[in-house]
């Protein structure tokens, strides 16, 4: 870490009491070597609430694509460029078969705003505690619906989880394109204008991963948390609209 990243994360540090825990957290992340699912994200950068870009010694990336809306144009290799200086290894796979990543192998993993857009979800933690070592975190942001265009949606039903999970779910799933469709507030999305855009943007999911097909409360997320084999460590809200956890993988 340069001296002024010491210096602006002290400074956030003593002006936003609400940001304080995290921070510590991030901090014991210090010389730990991490994957990202989805990323790079700002919430784990300089300024942000959870700043792990700036402890950590190397962390990878995982994305589904060559070609996403979020990064643009990527490919496989030492091309995770997650913040200045710093380049983790890219995995071109899916969030639910990390099969390409041995067991064991990393001390934690980073998942912001990616979840919700995985359709089995109980497999892709299934997945995420498989590649984490023994007592390795998992550092989980989730959108709040109550602020964004999901806000309209009931929560998921763990049981609906659970299904997906037994029933082998793949990106592929339509299940909640109608619900997503009717009840979707498109006036806080920025990606689309109109319903006809928002209908076309859902059903062409498969190559685009826009849509959220689950929506999750701190309880949801407590309940499938302990069922994928994670003990939780700290949950809080933080603004605008995030529900951050941070849990622990069971030995």
């Amino acid at each position: 870490m340069t001296i002024k990243e010491k210096i602006v994360t002290s400074i956030s540090y003593l002006l936003h009491s609400e940001k304080r825990e995290l921070i510590n957290f991030a901090g014991k992340l210090k010389s730990k070597v991490g994957l990202e699912i989805g990323g790079p994200s700002h919430s784990f950068s300089i300024r942000s609430y959870f700043p792990v870009y700036l402890f950590a010694k190397r962390i990878d990336g995982v994305n589904f694509s060559n070609s996403t809306i979020w990064e643009g144009n990527i490919a496989e290799g030492e091309n995770f460029n997650y913040y200045k200086g710093k380049r983790g290894f890219q995995y071109i796979a899916e969030a639910t078969d990390l099969s390409k990543i041995e067991n064991n192998k990393y001390d934690f993993l980073l998942s912001c705003h990616s979840l919700e857009h995985t359709a089995n979800t109980l497999k892709a933690l299934g997945e995420w505690n498989r590649v984490l070592k023994n007592n390795g975190y998992l550092i989980l942001v989730l959108p709040d619906k109550n602020f964004t265009f999901d806000e309209y949606r009931p929560v998921t039903a763990f049981e609906h989880l659970k299904a997906d999970f037994d029933n082998n779910t793949d990106e592929a799933d339509e299940t909640h394109f109608d619900e997503v469709i009717s009840l979707h507030n498109i006036e806080k999305d920025a990606g689309v204008k109109t319903k006809d855009e928002l209908i076309k943007r859902t059903r062409a999911n498969y190559e685009n991963r826009c849509v959220h097909h689950h929506v999750f409360d701190f309880e949801l997320i407590k309940r499938m948390l302990h069922y994928a084999g994670f003990s939780i460590e700290i949950q809080q809200w933080v603004s605008p609209f995030n529900l951050v956890t941070v849990a622990k993988k069971n030995n």
